[in-house]
């Protein structure tokens, strides 16, 4: 058994909030559930770097949002991206998430559209 040492990191608020949630009704700990994403990140990365398949990567860089759906797809030899959707799930990776300024440009354009046409009208 390989010994445990403990470290500092930061995590959002509301994101800890949401993990005590799950970890109190999986009846187990949020540093458990840490432990567990953790190692399946790093098998799974190791395991795809043992073998030369750089799909994990990508798919990890497009996750972190250090590349775009379009260079996801791209590098993965897929063209769809409800197919690059089932690739996160199935590598157990999270969607990555808009820069906050860019969500609220979009939300400022939206804002601006007349409210027949925001609902179709």
């Amino acid at each position: 058994m390989s010994a445990t040492v403990n470290f500092t990191g930061s995590v959002d608020r509301d994101l800890l909030r949401r993990a005590k949630v799950i970890a109190a009704k999986a009846d187990t700990s949020v540093n458990a559930l840490f432990n567990a994403e953790l190692r399946h990140l790093v098998e799974t990365f190791e395991a795809a770097e043992t073998v030369g398949n750089q799909n994990f990567r990508t798919l990890l860089d497009f996750s972190l949002g250090k590349i775009d759906d379009l260079s996801a797809m791209a590098a993965l030899g897929i063209d769809s991206a409800e197919d690059l959707f089932l690739l996160m799930v199935q590598a157990h990776l999270p969607m990555p998430r808009l820069p906050d300024s860019l969500t609220k440009t979009m939300v400022d354009v939206l804002n601006t559209l007349p409210l027949g046409t925001a609902h179709g009208g």
